[in-house]
């Protein structure tokens, strides 16, 4: 497998440290709210290059964050009169609703700031001691930026254009406008921990670093996130941990591209801000993931209800070959697998390996998924035994579940509407047979008042919802 690496700018063979296995981690979300679409797009990417990477026989161990303390969810707990723990804990429990509407799997871990101190103090304490870093009079501890000879060397920017953009903020007190905070004292009634400095809490940026020291280990294979954090969180993290460690820190950077809403950025100011509840209230989360993943993940997308309906009319086709070959397998004969379309198989297998093999190309993965689709279609109009069909539906699910589609429809719930259905479908044939054809037409137009489809196969009458 190939990946582009932010850091070299080019795409590199992906090369484990460990051989067989992948120390991944991905930046997670400030809890302080509901994820918006582009929070979105990491968490499915990355999920998506996790299940690949499993689906290929690696072991992953993938670590993805909670930032449970910050400005903005200290704020967000005057705003409500509650502690920055219920804040936290309740946007934890809003996101894993919405990530596992997305399909997203669980990482390996899950941690948070907060359950990291001791690891946080140490890193700092040890930068302090090297140059590294220095106490403000006010307790604060910063990074000396300009000790770090490769800073810059991620977002690929000179120092002295760096230089020209930074600024000193009110209250801060730094000895050069580019050194960042490490450890910030604590305002009055602002949550704090006790550090040889002051009391206070972390910077944002030495938390990452921390934690995937303390999961992961000192260097790390692959290192995730969107492109907005390539500077200055991800550049900050190189410097702060390859100062404390010694070693490099990550072998490969990989970023996703912004979303675009109706081709113009998307902002709350500009009223085209999107939460993912929202948007799955009205199309559902499966066709969210499909968005997501239908393009190049470094490319910028375009969010808009017309793109979000070609995924539905897409994941449409998925469920109803599905269904197809479910229904098919009822009434198949026992044999040996047809060697041609075994042989059409392995070439979409092949094909589908080929892409995702290409910087997780799941745009042309896709393509291979519903090239796999129209051959299990063409082989269905004939009367395939069991394992022909079965020979197709293998890697259909494969590759299905690599993706993450195919898991929001047809869930508990729905059985006793299927049954009822079904039922209706068998009373209609029945009626046929005995050549009463009023009730026959009755129990048609029922099902499609009801959006049933009825569809006449070799192996019988199937449905599904138009």
């Amino acid at each position: 497998m190939r990946v582009f690496n932010t850091m070299t700018r080019q795409k590199e063979e992906l090369i484990p440290i460990e051989e067989g296995k992948i120390r991944l981690y991905a930046c997670g979300p400030t809890v302080y709210n509901f994820i918006h679409i582009g929070n979105a797009r990491p968490l499915v990417v990355f999920d998506t290059l996790r299940r690949y990477l499993e689906w290929r026989g690696y072991e992953v161990n993938f670590v993805q964050n909670f930032t449970d303390i910050d400005d903005k969810i200290i704020r967000r707990a005057n705003e409500e009169g509650i502690t920055f723990e219920q804040v936290a804990e309740k946007y934890i429990g809003e996101f894993w609703t919405d990530a596992k509407g997305l399909g997203v799997r669980e990482a390996t871990t899950h941690p948070k700031a907060t359950e990291n101190i001791d690891t946080i103090i140490d890193i700092v304490s040890r930068l302090v001691e090297r140059g590294y870093a220095y106490r403000a009079e006010n307790g604060d501890v910063y990074f000396r930026t300009r000790k770090f000879d490769e800073y810059g060397k991620l977002s690929h920017q000179p120092i002295d254009d760096l230089e020209s953009g930074a600024r000193i903020a009110v209250g801060e007190v730094k000895e050069d406008p580019l050194d960042f905070a490490l450890w910030k004292a604590a305002k009055e009634g602002e949550p704090s921990w006790p550090s040889p400095w002051s009391d206070g809490r972390p910077g944002w940026h030495i938390e990452c670093s921390a934690m995937a020291r303390s999961y992961l280990g000192e260097s790390i294979d692959i290192h995730g996130g969107g492109q907005d954090l390539i500077f200055p969180h991800h550049e900050n993290e190189i410097a702060q941990s390859e100062c404390c460690n010694g070693v490099p820190f990550a072998r490969y950077w990989m970023h996703n591209g912004y979303i675009n809403v109706d081709n113009k950025k998307m902002s709350k100011s500009l009223n085209n801000f999107f939460t993912v509840r929202d948007v799955a209230n009205a199309y559902g989360y499966e066709a969210i993931r499909f968005f997501l993943i239908s393009s190049s993940y470094r490319m910028p997308i375009n969010y808009n209800t017309e793109i979000i309906q070609q995924g539905i009319n897409a994941l449409d086709r998925l469920y109803n070959c599905k269904n197809a070959m479910d229904f098919a397998l009822q009434s198949a004969a026992d044999g040996e697998p047809d060697a041609v379309f075994a042989a059409k198989v392995e070439a979409r297998r092949n094909q589908f390996i080929e892409a995702m093999d290409d910087d997780l190309n799941t745009a042309d993965g896709i393509a291979a998924l519903f090239e796999l689709v129209k051959d299990i279609n063409v082989m269905l109009t004939s009367t395939p035994n069991k394992a022909t069909i079965a020979c197709g539906k293998a890697l259909f699910d494969e590759l299905t579940d690599v993706l993450g589609f195919c898991y929001e429809r047809g869930q508990a719930g729905n059985d006793d509407e299927a049954a009822e259905i079904e039922a209706l479908i068998e009373a209609r044939t029945t009626a046929r047979k005995e050549k009463n054809w009023a009730e026959a037409d009755r129990i048609r137009d029922e099902l499609k008042a009801r959006n049933i489809i009825l569809e006449d196969t070799p192996q019988g009458v199937k449905w599904h919802r138009g």
